[in-house]
Formats: structure tokens, sequence, C-alpha cells
């Protein structure tokens, strides 16, 4: 391995006497590999790695110049030198890639789980120990500075003796998702264990958090699993863990969720308890509530590599969770649930009131088994043959809601001089293949007829007015299918969401709201803060409504539409408004132009859209204009028109709409349009 520097014998050393950044090369490029491409990129702009290789199956489009593309991990690792691999490739294969890279010489980062079975855990284990080089596990909520301070306040007496920890976690998961890849949704594949079910892969960091919470040893464990999508492992499962402290710790998640339901833990307390939501590193007690900031994990491994920095996710620490992933390996094969428990749609499954179902779990401390839900036999941990045979069913009813609301209401009214003029959903029970995002709904003029529509037959993810962009740095924030180059329009499971924070300010005629953007895995990629204000002006009203939108990768986040990757025309993504179809005698038009056709691209510094009813006139100088209104009326300004837009930093827009009763003329559009300027 011409030019390697053997770890731990000066590595790093620069020829000026500093330090040269950590060679670095990712093997796994595609699904979750994107948000480490994007770390990489970003660490490497600070000059903390050298982002030195990628190793895949398949071709990595647009990687920066000289990193280095290979099929084969230890030659890239040889040619390249590389000090450190992030292995971020199916779970079957992960046993093998990181014996073979530690014994070429390379520190690890090695996503969760980390194996599929305990006893590979412990082949992985023995290697590391054997080489004397580091495997940080890819547990993120670990990095965070929440978990020790929870820690903390249990040793401080804060609650008391702690009697358990209970963990909840109800996410959505569309058909797409068991698709996109052969191993997805399977508990071995062709004789070889995966065992990708919600405890051990997208919801594992409960179970994982959980732990660290706890601090204790395993005495026992108690697992029940459930399908309700038609895949192999669990989608919908609990444990229960008996701790060697006396406590019990149980997590009960599931993928079949009406949306997104932020996760957590609650640690209970003789005097008290603690809730932890992991996801967003806030820590409640008593009232009070704290965001702890988070390290991350491929820069906490290059510190221990270059300063001997403790590893805060070292492989040995997760030998409990990969215990509990063994106990879901070994258990029976998970009980379906029958239909007529579910809602069972053309996107996705869903059990209803599954949300509360986990959070009772978490109050209780308990499995479903013991909840009388009508789908989880009765008896505890069931055999496998009373589990195929069970068919003692209740009726299924009502249990306590999830964890308290603390980030404001889930419906936001606006009025003008006491008249309901809109209201704005903060939480979309929308599924996620429709980009979930607070939106506007319904908005009516001050007649009160309504001017929005939301999830109509046509396009069911478009959601009244918001803020829809069709790709941020690779997530789809519109909803529907991605349109790929050469292609066309495809379900790739790469939808984002935008997660409601916080109100910064509130009043009857409009707030001040904080949102974190989210891709797929719940990696954020962006913060927005939004402010949207009703005002009246004589007969009619306006809705401003402004955003700034600020780049948390580290590099420059690039917004794109449809029509930058080939579709012509298909330039939309920014502010978005969908007005109802069934509107008549529907026309367009500017200062100079009139039809879809003559607006549609243009740069007029206002368009009004109209029917019979009502009239909007869009006020805005930035971008040109998407519009619609033969096959479905909806128009907002476009922000990637025909080429890519790179956020280095902040990206702000704001757009004015006037909202009228009947049609306008042109000179009245243009008034309105000058009145409201900005």
């Amino acid at each position: 391995m011409t030019g390697r520097i053997p770890a731990g014998s000066g590595a790093g050393t620069a020829r000026g006497g500093g330090t040269a950044p950590v060679r670095v090369v990712l093997a796994g490029a595609h699904g979750h590999g994107w948000w480490h491409l994007s770390n990489l990129r970003r660490l490497h702009s600070a000059g903390t790695v050298e982002f030195a290789g990628v190793c895949d199956l398949r071709p990595v489009e647009g990687l920066p110049e000289g990193v280095e593309f290979s099929g084969d991990l230890v030659e890239l690792i040889g040619r390249t030198g590389a000090e450190v691999t992030i292995l971020c490739t199916p779970i079957q294969t992960h046993a093998d890639l990181a014996v073979r890279a530690l014994r070429a010489g390379s520190h690890l980062l090695l996503e969760k789980p980390p194996a599929a079975t305990f006893a590979d855990y412990e082949r992985i284990a023995a290697v590391a120990g054997e080489t004397g080089l580091a495997c940080q596990v890819g547990f993120q909520s670990l990095g965070s500075e929440a978990v020790p301070a929870v820690r903390k306040m249990i040793a401080d007496g804060l609650v008391g003796r702690v009697t358990g920890i209970g963990a909840a976690g109800a996410w959505e998961r569309s058909y797409p998702y068991y698709s996109r890849v052969p191993w997805a949704g399977r508990r071995r594949l062709d004789g070889v264990p995966v065992v990708d079910g919600a405890l051990t892969n997208p919801l594992a960091h409960a179970v994982a958090t959980a732990l660290a919470v706890s601090g204790a040893g395993i005495d026992g464990i108690e697992v029940e699993l459930y399908r309700a999508n038609a895949i192999e492992a669990d989608d919908t499962s609990c444990v229960r863990l008996r701790m060697d402290d006396g406590t019990a710790v149980t997590v009960a998640v599931s993928l079949c969720a009406d949306r997104r339901h932020e996760p957590y833990l609650i640690v209970h307390g003789e005097t008290g308890r603690i809730m932890l939501t992991y996801t967003e590193d806030r820590v409640e007690i008593g009232g009070t509530s704290v965001t702890h900031p988070r390290t991350d994990l491929l820069e906490n491994l290059v510190a221990h590599i270059r300063d001997g920095a403790d590893l805060l996710v070292p492989l040995e620490r997760t030998a409990g969770f990969m215990r509990v992933l063994e106990a879901v390996r070994l258990a029976p094969d998970p009980l379906p649930i029958p239909d007529r428990f579910q809602e069972v749609g053309e996107e996705r499954r869903v059990l209803p009131g599954i949300a509360r179902v986990t959070a009772e779990s978490a109050e209780r401390l308990a499995l479903y088994s013991e909840l009388g839900l009508p789908w989880a036999p009765a008896a505890g941990n069931p055999t496998p043959a009373e589990r195929r045979t069970a068919v003692t069913m209740t009726a299924e009813r009502e249990v306590p809601a999830g964890p308290p609301d603390l980030s404001g209401a889930g419906t936001v009214a606006l009025d003008v001089s006491g008249v309901r003029v809109a209201e704005y959903v903060v939480r979309a029970e929308v599924p996620v293949t429709s980009s979930p995002r607070p939106y506007l709904h319904p908005v009516r003029t001050l007649g009160g007829t309504a001017v929005t529509e939301v999830a109509p037959a046509d396009h069911v993810h478009h959601l009244g007015v918001s803020v829809a962009v069709s790709d941020v740095g690779g997530a789809n924030f519109w909803g529907g299918r991605t349109y790929v180059r050469d292609r066309g329009p495809a379900w790739l499971g790469d939808h984002g969401t935008q997660r409601h924070l916080g109100f910064s300010w509130r009043d009857p005629a409009g707030f001040g709201e904080s949102l974190a953007w989210a891709g797929p895995d719940g990696t954020e990629l962006a913060r927005e803060t939004r402010e949207v204000r009703a005002t009246g002006l004589d007969g009619c009203w306006a809705l401003d409504f402004s955003f700034t939108l600020t780049n948390l990768t580290g590099d420059p986040l690039p917004v794109r539409s449809s029509a930058t990757k080939g579709r012509a025309g298909a330039g939309y993504g920014g502010f978005f408004w969908r007005a109802p179809g069934s509107a008549r005698d529907r026309r367009v038009f500017t200062e100079d132009a009139e039809g879809e056709d003559a607006v549609h691209g243009s740069r007029a510094p206002w368009l009004a859209m109209s029917s019979a009813e009502w009239t909007l006139v869009f006020v805005q100088r930035a971008d040109p204009w998407f519009v619609r209104v033969v096959d479905y009326p909806g128009a907002g300004p476009a922000l990637a028109w025909d080429t890519p837009l790179l956020v280095e930093d902040t990206l702000t827009r704001r757009v004015v709409t006037v909202v009228a009763d009947g049609p306008l003329s042109r000179a009245a559009a243009a008034a309105l349009a000058s009145e409201v300027s900005t």
C-alpha cells in the first residue's frame, strides 16, 4: 500500500509541521450513503478530512475532482491510503467488509446496525481488538449531549429512584420503501440473516438511546413482532428488557403511522419524569425544555485518531443493542395484522391510532399484547403456534395521546378585521410520499369563497399554500414522484419532511415560525424561519409570506427542479399556491401577457389568476413564474427555473398575494399589485 502511513506511527504529520486531514473513503454511496457524501464534502471543505475515495458496485455521479472510485474496498484503501472507512452498505455485508477494512489498516465508522448477528458483531470486535484500530458505530443520537445530560439528572436524583424507561416511535413508510433494494423488509436473504425490522434498523436509535440512558446490563428480553405490510420482517414491534438494576426498559415502534411522530423516551422516576426527544436532542423536565448540541460521529472519530479523544459510540458500547437484535433475529416470524384492522391505501398501510398505542406502551412499560389490542395476542409472548392461530380479539380502545405538544397548536387561524380568512395546518396528516409540510388551507376571500385545495385527485401532493421544492440536496420536498434524467418520473423513496419546531411570535393576523427540513432518513439539510401575515385592503386582503432557508450541510446546497434534469417547462419549486380545480372561467395574465403559454416562465413583477368567483394577484420580483391554468390552477415563483440554484448560506424569498372576490380586470389587478408591491 504505497504511501500509506500506519496508524499509531505519527500519522497525519504534514511536512510543514501541521496536521494533515484524515484520509477517508466511503463504502456504499447510495441510499443513506448520500448523507455521508454530503458530510464528507463538508468536512473536506473544512480541512478536517481528505475525501479520498468511494467504493460501490454502481457508478456514483458528481464526485468531487480527485476522489477515487472502485468496486473493491481493500484495493481502494490501499490505493488511497485511507485511514478511515465509512461503511454504509447492506446490513448483511457489514461483518465481512468491516473485517476486510480493519485488516487493510483502516479505522471504521460503521453504520447501524453493526451486524446482522451477534456472532458477526463479535467477529468484528475481535478483529478490531487484534488490529488496535477504532470502530465507531453510527448511532447519531449517542453523539448528543442530551444523553449524558439525562444521565446526570438521574444521578443527581432529580426524579428520585428510576422505576423504568419507556420509548415510543411511530413513523410512516410507503410501499416503495420496501421495494427500493432487495434486502429491504427482509429477515433473511438467500439464507443469510438481514434482520431489517423496525426495531433493528429505521427505529434502532430508540433501542440504543434507551440502553444508553439506562446504563444497566440486560438480564432478560421479551420481543413481540408484527407486520401490516406484505414483508418478511416486522414493521410494528415492541421489546421489554429486564435490566440488572431491577428496572424495565420498553421500546414500542411502528412504521405504519398516519404521519411521522418524533420518537422519544420517558424516564419514570418515583418523584418525577424526564422526556428525551432524541431526534431533536431535546430534554424536558418539570416544565422546562433544553435542546442540547450534538457531535458529528466522523468528526469525533477523527479527533480520536489525531488527538486521542474518547469515542462517543465505540463498538463495545453497542453490545446491548446487538443482544436485542439477536433476540429479534431468533424470534418467531412477525404475526400478520389482518387488513380489517388497517387502513389500506394506494401508497401505504396505516394502523389507526398506532402512535397512541406506542405512547401507552411507554407510559405503562407494557408490551402490545398487554394493551388489549385487537391484532395482538393477549397472552404475553406466545409460542409460534399460538401466534399463528391467535383468534382472541377485542374491540380496539382509545389510549392516551403521545407526548405533550410543546411547539404550538395543530392549526393556527388568520383573521382580518375579525373575519377568518385562512387556517394554517402546522402538522400535515398526509403520506410521506406527499412530502409532509405545513400549509395554509382553507384560504378564503372576505366573502367566504375558498381559493385553495388540498390533495386533489390530479396531484394528491398539492397542499394549499406551502413552500414545496422538488429537489433540495437530493431530497424531494415537493411530493409525488421524482423526475430522473433520461428515465422520467420515478418513486425513489427520497421524500423529505418540513417539521414545525416552534413559533417565535403569534397574533390574530399572523405568526413567525421555525422549521427543520429533513431528508428521508431524518437528517436535517436546512432550517427555515418563516413569517406569514394577513393584511386588510379595500374590499380584499393580502397574504404576506416570507421565508429564509439556512443551509446546514456545510457545502453549497443545490436546489433543483425537474426542468434542471431535462423536463422542459417543469421549473416548479418554491412558494406554491394550489387553487380549486372546480373554479370556472379560469384565466391567467400579467401586466403585458395573457394565457398560460405567454405567462409561464415570464419575469413579470406580478401575475394574476382569476375565475368567475375569485382573483389572486401574486407579487414578487426574484424568480420566473411557474403557472398552470388549463390542467389545474396553480402558480408560484420558480427557484430553479432551468438551472440549479446553489444555496451557500441562506436563501430568502417573499411573496405577497392579494385575495379578492370575483374576477378583476388587468387595471384593477395592477393597482392592487402596486399597492402591496415588495
